[in-house]
């Protein structure tokens, strides 16, 4: 092989390894963390591997019986979501997720947390 195909080989190989990764934005931990049992909490935060676009982003906090207890809307800055809680009693609670991360690819989930008699 000449030595510019090698050259240019080596180039292309070197641009592929460092090209950037775009993804989406994927929960990267949750305060209370899912199955957690926990006392009370005030609020739930979520962290993602990227910056998620505050208005179409959403969270929904459930109680048993599938009234919401969210305190308040969502804060948002860069990849961090947070929602203040109402005073929660003991039993099971669903969290459902939904972003759009600033590459606009859309993520969603849901997971439970316990609080603790």
């Amino acid at each position: 092989m000449s030595t510019i195909k090698t050259t240019i080989l080596a180039g292309l190989a070197a641009f592929a390894v460092a090209a950037p990764a775009f993804g989406h934005a994927h929960l990267s931990k949750a305060t209370p963390g899912a199955g957690a049992s926990v006392t009370a909490p005030k609020e739930v935060v979520l962290s993602f591997t990227e910056p998620i676009e505050p208005a179409f982003s959403t969270i929904e906090v459930r109680d048993g019986g599938g009234q919401r207890v969210e305190a308040g809307k969502a804060q948002i800055k860069d990849d961090v979501m947070r929602v203040p809680l109402k005073p929660l009693v003991a039993g099971t609670y669903k969290v459902d997720w939904r972003v759009l991360s600033v590459d606009t690819h859309k993520s969603q989930g849901s997971f439970t947390f316990t609080v603790k008699p």
